[in-house]
């Protein structure tokens, strides 16, 4: 039987069909306080993600279709894995009267080393962890780099993209007893006015767009968001436009 070359030209000349790229799936720790909850509505609420998976001590229930809790109650060494290509680790602790947010998993900053070799077991290559400092206190050397030797361990762990968002936090005010104990509390506060703008802390929800903006635009390697970087993209009217500037200018 011949196949006439019109048949062969015609097959040619069909589009051919796409096939559509398959989705990461997310895991999210500490999705507590306002931060926390900001990210989760903007990361799972999206169409970029498969399904989430929120860490949790306590058993919980979800109304969304494409969110579910993650059993993280346990031991973290022991914590069995499951399928994931993106994270995101946050440290913010819950608000006590958020009964919910009681029964998330809220990392301590001791465990964050373990909990990113769990995540690489479970397939993870694009990581983003919220790095809280106080407001002013973080020395110039390390704001666009490695603070500790946890953080030079963890970019070391194998993940492909690495992102620390340095993200300040106001300090906690302690209420004092006393005349000579509050004005010296008063005396102290005043110095928060000589912290530059730059250094105050961002906004939840332009910290969450922030991530939200970031993690899919990451090139390999490890990558340090600096106070004043964050502060930028806040006021800034794109934030898509201020982070890929942000790479462009620091892969070069």
């Amino acid at each position: 039987m011949s196949i006439q070359s019109s048949s062969v030209l015609r097959a040619s000349l069909q589009p051919v069909p796409k096939v559509a790229p398959t989705k990461p799936r997310l895991i999210v720790a500490g999705a507590t306080g306002v931060l926390g909850a900001e990210v989760l509505r903007r990361l799972a609420g999206g169409n970029a993600f498969a399904h989430t998976q929120v860490l949790a001590k306590e058993p919980m229930a979800t109304s969304v279709a494409q969110v579910s809790m993650l059993d993280a109650s346990g031991d973290l060494v022991a914590w069995q894995p499951v399928t994931a290509q993106v994270a995101v680790v946050m440290f913010e602790p819950p608000r006590l009267y958020y009964q919910r947010e009681r029964a998330l998993f809220t990392p301590e900053p001791g465990q964050l080393f373990s909990l990113a070799q769990w995540l690489r077991r479970c397939g993870v290559h694009t990581l983003v962890v919220v790095v809280p400092h106080l407001q002013g206190r973080l020395p110039d050397a390390v704001k666009r780099g490695l603070a500790n030797l946890d953080e030079q361990a963890l970019s070391a762990v194998g993940f492909e993209r690495l992102l620390l968002v340095r993200a300040a936090q106001k300090t906690l005010s302690t209420p004092t007893s006393g005349f000579l104990n509050q004005l010296a509390a008063w005396m102290l506060s005043t110095l928060s006015y000589m912290i530059p703008a730059t250094e105050q802390p961002v906004r939840p929800t332009k910290l969450a767009e922030f991530i939200d903006a970031a993690w899919h635009q990451l090139p390999i390697g490890t990558h340090v968001a600096s106070p004043e970087l964050l502060w930028r993209s806040a006021e800034g009217a794109d934030m898509q436009r201020v982070v890929k500037a942000w790479l462009n200018s620091s892969t070069v």
